[in-house]
């Protein structure tokens, strides 16, 4: 079983394609997951709902899709959450509303839900605390809690890595369209279920990000400060 998982894609259309693609390099797939954080930030939110809706994925909720539901109920307005609406529209929003948080995938020959691979958009129980690579395990348990997986496959914080805890595997796939990791490219996972030795594997893709071209996009786009976001974009980190 082969199951591909991104993230954090983040109104960049453009990215979302670089991505796509590499998945018809490197299908078929069993199941494809997107884990959340659809259209806030880049300059083409309805884009991506447009390409996401023609799918035939798994697509759950991610704390800014959450966000955008609240805006287009009179809550937690921003110039940005007003142009993402703007975009999408009241159906867009509804969509964002609508999709799950949580997606589990049982492989062949599994017993238990120990066995499982469990997607997330940030941790399994809620959309906004992070697993960040530096925590200790003890910090990482705290946010695990008592959930049972093999695998937590999640986005969020925008810094891809993979780490065992308590042979829980976790999986960061993020991002496709915002990285913070000071690496400019695209990400997402690709997870194996190996049947004989009843294990999953995991790997994390990086495709050339379409930098020139999202330039343009930005540019050409309705966003409220283009040139701020393009800095944030080319900057790919936390670090101001």
């Amino acid at each position: 079983m082969r199951v591909a998982i991104m993230s954090d894609i983040h109104g960049y259309s453009l990215a979302l394609d670089a991505v796509l693609a590499d998945l018809v390099d490197k299908g078929p797939f069993d199941h494809i997951v997107v884990a959340g954080d659809l259209c806030e930030v880049g300059p083409d939110p309805a884009g991506v709902l447009d390409r996401l809706r023609q799918l035939p994925f798994t697509v759950l909720q991610g704390n800014t899709d959450f966000d955008i539901a609240l805006a287009a109920d009179g809550f937690h307005q921003s110039e940005d959450l007003d142009f993402v609406l703007e975009e999408i529209g009241p159906e867009g929003a509804e969509w964002l509303r609508r999709l799950p948080r949580l997606v589990r995938v049982t492989p062949p020959g599994a017993e238990t839900a120990r066995h499982d691979l469990l997607v997330c958009h940030a941790n399994p129980h809620d959309l906004q605390r992070r697993m960040e690579p530096d925590m200790s395990d003890r910090e990482l348990r705290e946010v695990i809690g008592g959930t049972e997986a093999a695998v937590i496959a999640f986005g969020h914080h925008h810094v891809a890595f993979v780490r065992e805890v308590d042979d829980v595997l976790l999986v960061d796939v993020s991002a496709v369209g915002n990285p913070k990791d000071e690496d400019l490219r695209c990400k997402y996972a690709i997870i194996e279920w190996d049947e004989a030795t009843r294990r999953w594997s995991a790997e994390i893709r990086r495709i050339p990000y379409p930098l020139e071209a999202t330039r343009e996009q930005i540019r050409s786009s309705n966003l409220r400060n283009p040139e701020r976001t393009l800095a944030k974009l080319e900057r790919a980190s936390y670090r101001r």
